[in-house]
Formats: structure tokens, sequence, C-alpha cells
């Protein structure tokens, strides 16, 4: 089930990718009363307010990291074109880069210009290197405020909370409750399952690769405004939630995105600000390495 995004969420204690930016849309009503719509009806409705895929996109950001490390910010410049690769350029408060990313289908590039090296390899190498494995796939997704990960041809239950529709993935019952039960980044009161239940559960979910998907849908313009993935078989979580938006070209696209990542002993999360959003082309993505600098350890 969802085979593109398996290999992102083996590694999501490492995996930080975040957007933000202004909006003045008020705060929803939890005591909303909702009319009830199928699941079909809400997938087809949020496909029709994702609209079309967008070709470039380009941005400026304020990005806030926490971590068991820490906390730390710093700004950033990204560019992406769709399905090709994602350019990021990061600058410090004293305006001077002091690395540059080129992330592409099946490869990344990386210059660290504090200590005059470079990095070329594959996704697989990448991982070995820096413990995680990018994913162009996921990033576009979150920065063009889409379901990440939703399959339409995918089962999906509809459920009405606090205000705003959700749609979660039709794993069986057992498995979504222990989803529940397991998340430290939801803040609904799951309740129910003690812990030599949930350890069976778990154990039957490692046999599956069970992975749980809930996406929140907010009822007036059926935009997501939340994504929650459960990785049931490595206890591991990641929310996604796109606080604000702000049109762009008669495009909604988030100006404050927030996630969060969990694996049941750490926590970690980051916040991009956004600005400067355009979505005209084509986009150069420079990336030459300088003579003196040698290969990474």
């Amino acid at each position: 089930m969802f085979p593109r995004l398996q290999p992102t969420l083996r590694l999501l204690p490492g995996l930080l990718v975040v957007v933000a930016c202004k909006s003045t849309r008020p705060a929803m009503d939890a005591t909303r009363d909702l009319p009830a719509r199928s699941p079909e009806k809400l997938i087809e409705r949020l496909t029709a307010a994702q609209g079309a895929d967008l070709r470039y996109y380009s941005a400026k950001a304020d990005v806030s990291v926490e971590g068991p490390d820490g906390s730390r910010s710093f700004k950033a410049h990204l560019r992406v074109v769709r399905d090709s690769a994602a350019w990021i350029s990061v600058v410090p408060a004293l305006g001077i880069e002091v690395a540059r990313a080129v992330l592409g289908t099946d490869s990344l590039k990386v210059l660290d210009k504090l200590n005059d090296h470079y990095f070329l390899g594959t996704l697989d190498s990448a991982k070995a290197r820096f413990g995680l494995q990018p994913d162009l796939a996921l990033l576009q997704d979150a920065v063009y405020g889409k379901a990440i990960g939703l399959d339409p041809q995918e089962k999906y239950r509809a459920d009405r909370e606090d205000g705003q529709y959700v749609l979660t993935s039709r794993e069986k019952k057992r498995f979504v409750r222990a989803a529940e039960e397991l998340a430290p980044l939801d803040s609904s009161d799951a309740g129910g399952l003690d812990d030599e239940q949930l350890e069976r559960i778990l154990e039957r979910a490692e046999d599956r690769d069970a992975v749980v998907y809930r996406y929140w849908i907010d009822p007036d313009d059926f935009r997501v405004t939340r994504v929650l993935i459960t990785d049931l078989a490595r206890g591991r979580q990641a929310e996604v939630r796109y606080e604000e938006r702000t049109p762009v070209d008669d495009r909604s696209l988030p100006v404050r995105i927030r996630i969060g990542l969990a694996d049941g002993e750490r926590e970690a999360g980051a916040i991009f600000e956004l600005s400067k959003i355009a979505l005209d082309g084509p986009l150069q993505l420079p990336f030459r390495i300088p003579a003196k600098f040698t290969p990474m350890d």
C-alpha cells in the first residue's frame, strides 16, 4: 500500500521538510455540525481543490528546526521543477551561502561550503552517508500543500472531527486503533487499547508493513489542513500541518507548514516561513564544484 512513501517512513527521525507564510483565514470552528459525505465525494472535492500539478515553484524561507540536539534557525532559497529536481541554498544570518543541494528523482548533490567538501551519489548512498533518504515527491507535495501519499484508487473511511472532515486509509480496524493509540503527535483522545493488545497488533502490523494515513479536510474549500502518517511496524509517525495559506497566481498555497516527527523515543519538528513565492519558469538550478573541494568522508 502506497509504496512510494515507504522509504521515507522508514527514515522519519532524520527527515525534516516544512514550509510557511501568512493568511487571514479564521480559526476552524470545532463545534460545527457537518453533513455526512462519502469518502469518494471527499476525494473528488479534495482532488479538484488541489488543482493541476505546478511545473515550477520558487520561494524564500525562514526555517526553524527543533530536535533532540537543540534548536536552530536559518534562511533558505528553494526552487522546484516538478518531477525533475529541487534546488536548496542555505544562507545564515550573515547572508553568505554555506550549503547548496540538488535533489533529483534518484540522486543527491551537496556542497558544504564551510568545509570545502561535496557529495555526489544515489539516494541509497545518501541514506548511508547522512542517515536519511530524501524524497523529491514528498517535498513537492508539501510545498504545494497537497495530501501527501493520497491514492484515489485506494479505499478510505470518512469521518467528522473537530469541525473538519477526516479521511483514513482502510487498514483493518485494529491497525487504525493502534495508530490512534500510538499517536504522540495526535491531539485527539484515542483511548481503548491496553499494552498487551497494542503489542500484539504491532506484531501483526510488522508482518504486513502496515501504514495508516489520515487526512483532515477543510469543509469550506476542501483543501487538506493536516496529514498524519503512522508506520505501525516501526512505531514512527510523521505529521504535516498546513497552518496558513495564501493566494498565488490563482492557487492557494501553504505559507506556513509545520512538520512533526516521532519514533517512540525521540521527537523533532520544523517550521518554514515562506515569502516571495513564484510559479514562473524556467528555473536555473546551478551546481558547480570548485576545484579545491574534496569528497565528503
